[in-house]
């Protein structure tokens, strides 16, 4: 039986945020939060990639782990890395904290969709690499990719079998699903 983790990307800088987007409330919860509740049916298991100080801002129930040391501050990608070394799965359902809007049916559909080595989202032209679903099997790509100091999620996408998917095929509301929060006013002119 194939099994399936999550990881749940929630190590980035928030410069233009101010304060770390994990950690950002929207009706009284924190944005990680609708990631993990949206993930959480399909995957055995979900793992929070973050950055060592934040840590200990997580509950103790989550499986929460940093990036491996010698990736270690190298973007997302080394958090996908860093998930998949940390929990063993088949595959993984990766979505990044600051998409508060995110639903369950979307990743329903996501998972329905998923062929190939990555599967990941698309609108409108505007690629989400991060809203995506991986097998284990592109583990040495990924490493690889770190190794060479090439950060880029979307080089490794294309060096592998993967596709895009339409955004407008999971959801009727794409502009707001998938959108990234990356201002606190973003949040209140949803």
């Amino acid at each position: 039986m194939k099994r399936t983790a999550g990881i749940l990307l929630a190590g980035g800088q928030s410069r233009r945020f101010g304060s770390p987007k994990a950690f950002a409330e929207f009706e009284g919860a924190p944005f990680y939060h609708y990631s993990l509740q949206v993930m959480r049916p399909f995957c055995e298991e979900v793992v929070v990639v973050t950055r060592p100080e934040f840590v200990d801002n997580f509950p103790k129930d989550l499986c929460v782990t940093t990036d491996l040391t010698q990736f270690a501050g190298m973007g997302p990608l080394a958090g996908i890395l860093s998930g998949m070394e940390a929990v063993e799965a088949d595959c993984y359902i990766v979505l990044p904290c600051d998409m508060p809007f995110m639903q369950q049916h979307v990743i329903e559909r996501l998972v329905d969709g998923h062929h190939g080595d990555v599967s990941a989202v698309t609108v409108d032209g505007k690629r989400h690499p991060l809203v995506s679903i991986w097998q284990a099997s592109v583990k040495p790509t990924v490493r690889q990719a770190l190794l060479e100091d090439n950060r880029r999620v979307m080089h490794v996408q294309a060096q592998v079998n993967g596709q895009w998917i339409e955004g407008s095929s999971l959801t009727d509301s794409p502009g707001l699903v998938f959108k990234n929060v990356n201002t606190p006013c973003e949040i209140e002119r949803r």
